[in-house]
């Protein structure tokens, strides 16, 4: 199947997009994001996909070859008549600034960029902007990569299931391809006579050279263990992702049953951000199943992004049938524990309770 057909596949399997749905393309510059950017405007062209847009995050972390993937990312866009926008951020500048993560910080900036500029598009296309959607690039190996980096690191319920091929309006119509065929594609572009854009060293698409620096997690993943492991199963993307895909159809079927005990089990205060109360009544699930209610009360405090430690959802569990328990976890929460059920609160409204009590 080559990569038109399985993009096709995929978004429609997922339900993605059909051909009134305006989409954003996030594109880098680099092979994965160029290949979404030819193929879907393939997928436009037979009336699969609805209205373009392109957006290219600028994050002046490279110097000129920063400027020159902007540049390149630009003239494809040009090229295939997708409407262009760019947005131009100093990562490093705010990630000093707040003494947090580079690599979060640009991931934070980026998708805020995208919900702006997917906002504007489907005002362009007079469409509410809860229908439109963002595609990004990840492919089958970013999966894999992310399963791996899990392996070592850990992680909770459902992790391994690596990438939702949705997430809320973000897409991942690119998530059942590696990269070696999307390169494939790009390059294929010529046999068939299609229009390619090339860099100004005449390349199809733009490198980022801190790809092969294996002293960044993920590139010493890519690099060092995954070929190790292709050694043994040649056919490791394809097997995982179906090892993958059957964890998710799990985790799917937990979450649901997840969801509904949280509707029912899960009270809060007003207002909201006051905090909730976890009903004694917990205590009769599983406890695979009270972890789940207990990471979807905590997202709501933390973030759906927030890597939630596991010591703080066991410190949530823990105050279930007690009482008189108190905790301090993750996010300056705490956590306390009566008759009536457990209680998860900021600490300043904790404190404040208790002094009026």
């Amino acid at each position: 199947m080559n990569v038109i057909e399985q993009m096709r596949m995929t978004v429609r399997k997922h339900d993605m997009a059909s051909d009134v749905t305006p989409v954003l393309l996030m594109v880098s510059g680099g092979s994965d994001s160029t290949a979404l950017a030819y193929a879907a405007a393939e997928l436009r062209d037979e009336g699969t996909l609805g209205a373009l847009a392109m957006l290219h995050v600028n994050h002046e972390l490279r110097g000129a070859d920063s400027d020159a993937d902007e540049r390149f990312v630009e003239k494809l866009a040009s090229e295939l008549a997708i409407p262009f926008t760019c947005e131009a951020i100093d990562v490093a500048a705010i990630a000093r600034e707040e003494g947090g993560n580079v690599e979060a910080v640009a991931r934070r900036e980026r998708y805020a960029a995208a919900q702006e500029a997917l906002a504007e598009l489907c005002r362009r296309e007079s469409v509410p902007v809860a229908q439109g959607r963002i595609f990004v690039a990840h492919t089958a190996d970013d999966r894999v990569e992310n399963f791996y980096m899990r392996s070592i690191v850990g992680t909770g319920p459902g992790g391994f299931r690596s990438m939702r091929y949705a997430n809320g309006q973000v897409m991942r119509p690119l998530l059942d391809c590696g990269r070696e065929d999307l390169r494939g594609y790009v390059i294929g572009r010529i046999e068939r006579e299609l229009p390619v854009v090339r860099d100004g060293d005449e390349s199809l698409w733009r490198e980022d050279a801190t790809n092969a620096h294996t002293d960044r997690f993920r590139a010493y993943v890519r690099h060092e263990i995954i070929p190790r492991a292709e050694e043994r199963n040649p056919q490791l993307l394809a097997t995982l992702t179906r090892s993958m895909n059957l964890i998710g159809d799990e985790d799917d079927m937990l979450d649901d049953i997840a969801n509904t005990l949280f509707e029912q089990l899960v009270v809060w205060l007003e207002p909201a951000e006051e905090g909730c109360v976890l009903s004694p009544l917990l205590i009769a699930e599983r406890t695979p199943m009270q972890r789940r209610v207990v990471m979807k009360a905590l997202e709501r405090f933390l973030g759906a992004d927030e890597r939630i430690d596991t010591s703080t959802v066991e410190a949530v569990l823990a105050g279930i049938g007690k009482s008189g328990y108190v905790a301090n976890v993750q996010g300056n929460l705490a956590v306390s524990a009566n008759k009536n059920g457990v209680r998860i609160e900021p600490m300043a409204a904790f404190r404040t309770r208790r002094k009026r009590g």
